[in-house]
């Protein structure tokens, strides 16, 4: 008998990292991100800091958590029946959006901030989105950081289109907090096994920080939430300014101790740090947290555990301009 006829199905195994789909290689508790300690950009001493790399997710960063809660969530209440998809979304959620939406069958349209890298662009585009950049001046003046919100609504509530869009909506769907309180935090919990003290994420649409703050605390009330947010008129996409940016519906204030302000400037240059002191290819978001937990440790010890949500890969314009000459032959 041939081999091709003994051949069998074979099982999905995450023992054997076998999958039937790859929306199975979305983290959870028993297939966590992982967890990797910094050696060189933080002070000797006994404040250790930890990396949670969450662009070991199949679609790249810690959207794909949210993005996979909230279309099962859509699915159960048959919100998605005939619907075409809209998300307003600075890369990472619409990227995970995209690939969910193209292995369900389902059309997406993003509207995306101006600014964002063009590699995210065309990234969306490749996995079948149809993509609309988005002008700031959209929005009211008080929110002037918006626009991409307001459009995306305009095409929910707009009676022309008679009910054709649904939005998962990550600022307002509590299915984004959901995701995070569910897995992100107990995996960290479970991998400090249990001495985290001090966790940081950055404040986007604020689901990571509600979720895994929240955890972490009914775990021990002396666990330290610090949220980071970037200045006003920043480039660090992913991240938000609530002070041009309206405060997300599922935001909880109250799960965080401390806010600490990062510039692009020290953003980048700890970005590059990582780069090449860790030998981690990490996003310019990261690098701003990061920065936030090292001017930390000297008034903090323990272990503490930050963000990382997607790598530097999206982002080699962004780069480009950092960098400039460094780098290239001078003669």
């Amino acid at each position: 008998m041939s081999r091709a006829t003994e051949s069998r199905h074979l099982e999905a195994s995450p023992a054997l990292r076998r999958y039937d789909n790859v929306r199975d290689l979305i983290a959870t508790p028993e297939n966590p991100t992982p967890l990797v300690r910094l050696n060189r950009v933080v002070p000797p001493g006994e404040f250790q800091l930890y990396l949670k790399l969450e662009w070991f997710n199949p679609f790249g960063s810690i959207k794909d958590r949210v993005a996979d809660y909230m279309l099962k969530g859509m699915e159960e209440r048959g919100e998605l029946d005939g619907k075409t998809l809209v998300e307003p979304t600075s890369g990472n959620t619409g990227l995970a959006l995209a690939a969910l939406a193209a292995l369900m069958g389902k059309k997406l349209t993003v509207t995306v901030p101006d600014g964002i890298p063009e590699e995210k662009k065309l990234l969306l585009r490749m996995l079948g989105a149809e993509v609309w950049p988005t002008p700031d001046d959209l929005c009211p003046v008080d929110h002037p950081k918006d626009g991409a919100i307001a459009l995306a609504h305009s095409f929910v509530d707009s009676e022309a289109n008679q009910g054709r869009y649904v939005m998962p909506n990550q600022y307002e769907n509590r299915d984004n907090v959901k995701a995070h309180y569910e897995t992100t935090g107990p995996e960290i919990w479970n991998q400090t096994e249990g001495q985290v003290r001090l966790f940081l994420a950055g404040l986007g649409t604020c689901g990571t920080i509600t979720g895994v703050g929240r955890y972490l605390k009914e775990q021990d009330p002396q666990v330290e939430v610090i949220a980071i947010e970037p200045q006003k008129g920043h480039r660090l996409p992913g991240l938000k300014n609530l002070q041009e940016s309206k405060p997300p519906a599922i935001f909880d204030r109250s799960v965080i101790d401390r806010v600490v302000r990062v510039d692009d400037e020290a953003a980048y240059a700890m970005t590059k740090r990582l780069f090449r002191e860790e030998a981690l290819m990490v996003g310019p978001s990261t690098g701003a947290i990061v920065h936030a937990a090292v001017e930390l440790a000297g008034e903090r010890d323990g272990l503490a555990v930050a963000v990382s949500p997607d790598s530097g890969l999206k982002y080699g314009s962004f780069f480009e301009d950092v960098l400039g000459d460094e780098g290239k032959p001078t003669a």
